[in-house]
């Protein structure tokens, strides 16, 4: 059984950075996706970034050249590094992963961006 738990959420000002954490407990493998989703309140869940199964990188196109997608292998957890945060970045950020046949997911950090 994998658990996820995600931690870095935070209130900030617009303009500000914040580095989330997911932390991934039993068994995973390098190879496996992982990414960050988020839910922003009375829209839909949406990706931010993640990494692909054959090792690339995606990113929403509202993030591109603000957030940083990282991964620790060794210690299961990927990170999401968010600078230049804008208040529609304001959203609960949810970690994903992906094996074959099953998505987990963790149960979410609030980020909060003020203007």
């Amino acid at each position: 059984q994998v658990q996820l738990v995600e931690s870095g959420g935070d209130l900030v000002q617009a303009g500000g950075s914040l580095r989330l954490s997911c932390a991934a407990s039993g068994s995973i493998f390098s190879r496996d996706a992982m990414g960050w989703y988020r839910q922003a309140p009375g829209k839909q869940r949406e990706l931010v970034a993640a990494f692909t199964s054959g090792g690339n990188t995606v990113y929403a196109n509202s993030v591109k050249g603000r957030f940083t997608i990282s991964r620790d292998n060794a210690k299961n957890t990927v990170y999401l590094q968010m600078n230049s945060l804008k208040p529609e970045d304001t959203a609960v950020y949810y970690c994903k992963l992906s094996v074959p046949f099953y998505d987990y997911w963790g149960q979410g950090t609030q980020v909060t961006v003020s203007s």
